[in-house]
């Protein structure tokens, strides 16, 4: 009984940290008239950390542009939210991905920005608080047609890149200073850090226009399989289905349906229906055994189409700050700390900070402000040569 309290404690924090209508701005463009970042329609909406919050800024619901992880086009919904300070010149711009919100359409960080629901709201006003901007991707999937595509790497750093561009694009942001000129910061922790990650990796060859100054990334799943395996029968299992519906839903031909038993398509079914809260919940302690025929993960499809996902083998071309908690309950220490050696070996420029004590969920609200300032000094232009040697 105390195992299941404290894991229901640990579901409840992880909730609480990690959580179109409108005009069309190129309606009468094709599809092979657009570009990735292009808008495809905007809307005004609202930012609120909680519910009725102000936050003294301007904000609009955008779909646009990406690129799947097959490198076909799709369409990606996000929120674009700005300072309403009078300020006319280029801004910094910070392109943020959340973490693990759930994989329903209603779970979408532009859902719950009017309502005052969405978990790392309060992170981000920290940002917008700075005077910068901040766009939000929703990720594939997530607001629009099609399953999310949890934990696929690469779609998720397109959208990230994307979505800056974007921001870039909008003709009302660009009146309070984002604009081209602006220059990018990257951030996000736990999905989000991943998604972030993915982004430094990419930037060079998917989006090499966008003046990124550096990328501020914690709790990050690196290697899948690790993570994975860590899972397997503890707190986080049912992020492990969750992962598999999202790989699934980038890569079809995995045929996900085919290993899952009849536990197993209920447990995808409401999934699909419910945010992380009761996702997690629904998968507490649940080994891939019991929702199975087979397990996927001993197949050579499935674990390629993860590895894929892996990071640290790629150069970021702009600094990173790179964080873990020592005590992450979800996702291993030691995940982190190797990417910090893979991304050192490639020559990166890395400050790695390791939080002492800090499991997942503290990580995220402990190592905020410091990634934020981090950004900030490389918004001003301080040198920083990281901490690899």
């Amino acid at each position: 009984m105390h195992r299941r309290s404290s894991a229901l404690t640990a579901v409840a924090a992880l909730t609480l940290a990690l959580g179109l209508s409108g005009s069309s701005t190129a309606a009468d463009r094709t599809a092979a008239d657009h570009q990735p970042g292009d808008l495809v329609s905007s809307s005004p909406t609202s930012f609120h950390p909680l519910p009725g919050e102000p936050t003294n800024t301007r904000a609009w619901q955008i779909t646009y542009r990406s690129t799947t992880a097959k490198g076909t086009p799709n369409t990606v919904s996000g929120t674009v939210i700005v300072p309403k300070d009078g300020h006319t010149g280029p801004r910094p711009l910070i392109t943020y991905a959340v973490g693990t919100v759930g994989l329903a359409d209603s779970c979408a960080p532009s859902a719950g920005f009017p309502k005052g629901t969405t978990m790392e709201a309060n992170l981000i006003q920290q940002l917008t608080a700075r005077g910068w901007a901040v766009a939000v991707t929703d990720y594939e999937g997530l607001g629009t047609p099609g399953d999310h595509t949890y934990t696929v790497g690469r779609a998720e750093g397109q959208a990230v890149l994307d979505a800056a561009r974007a921001a870039q694009r909008l003709p009302e942001a660009a009146a309070s200073g984002v604009t081209r000129n602006s220059p990018v910061g990257i951030m996000g922790y736990s999905q989000g850090g991943q998604a972030t990650s993915w982004a430094a990796e990419l930037h060079r060859s998917y989006a090499p226009e966008l003046r990124v100054k550096g990328t501020a990334t914690g709790g990050v799943p690196a290697d899948l399989l690790k993570v994975a395996d860590h899972n397997n029968g503890n707190i986080g299992a049912g992020l492990i289905l969750m992962a598999a519906v999202g790989q699934n839903a980038a890569f079809h031909e995995l045929h996900l349906d085919s290993y899952l038993n009849d536990k197993g398509r209920h447990y995808v079914d409401f999934m699909k229906k419910n945010c992380v809260a009761a996702d997690t919940v629904a998968g507490l302690f649940k080994k891939i055994s019991d929702v199975t025929v087979r397990n996927p993960l001993d197949e050579l499809d499935w674990r390629a189409r993860l590895r894929a996902s892996d990071l640290g083998t790629r150069t970021p071309d702009a600094p990173v700050y790179l964080y873990h908690g020592t005590a992450d309950e979800l996702i291993p220490y030691g995940v982190g700390k190797q990417l910090r050696a893979d991304w050192c070996a490639r020559g990166a420029t890395v400050q790695w900070t390791s939080l002492p004590l800090g499991e997942h969920v503290l990580g995220a609200i402990v190592g905020a402000t410091p990634a934020a300032d981090w950004l900030a000094d490389r918004f001003a232009d301080k040198p920083t040569s990281g901490n690899c040697a």
